[in-house]
């Protein structure tokens, strides 16, 4: 069964100095299951990729070689609408003390009925709150 796949997870694939079991199982289910994402993983991807090059952690290269192969991965990226943002989303945040950014992961897991995959403990809370499983 596909998952919500959030940043946090995806992040650890690529930086050398990081290590997670649990990134490294999501990896592998991954790449025999799929994922869902909503529409902002790829800017928080890219984001986060760019300031640990900017800190010296990735070298340009690395970066552009993590982008291409993200591209490559069974991910399917979904749409998120500004009224959704603007209203559920932003309730959701509001309501389970969230960034906009980790409730629409969140909001997508709910609205899809599926686990969610993320090293975020504050997120991995929210979720138990709200009765979304957490991909294992």
């Amino acid at each position: 069964m596909p998952f919500v796949l959030d940043a946090s997870v995806a992040v650890v694939w690529h930086l050398e100095d990081e290590d997670s079991e649990y990134s490294e199982r999501m990896l592998v289910r991954l790449n025999t299951e799929g994922a869902l994402t909503p529409s902002i993983w790829p800017m928080e991807l890219a984001n986060v990729l760019l300031v640990a090059e900017r800190r010296g952690r990735l070298l340009r290269e690395k970066v552009t070689a993590a982008l291409n192969l993200s591209l490559s991965l069974p991910v399917s990226v979904q749409s998120v609408t500004t009224e959704a943002l603007f209203t559920s989303i932003l309730d959701l945040a509001r309501n389970e003390g969230l960034s906009v950014y980790d409730a629409t992961y969140l909001d997508l897991a709910m609205r899809e009925s599926l686990p969610l995959a993320t090293l975020d403990n504050d997120l991995r809370a929210a979720a138990s709150r709200v009765g979304v499983a957490l991909a294992e």
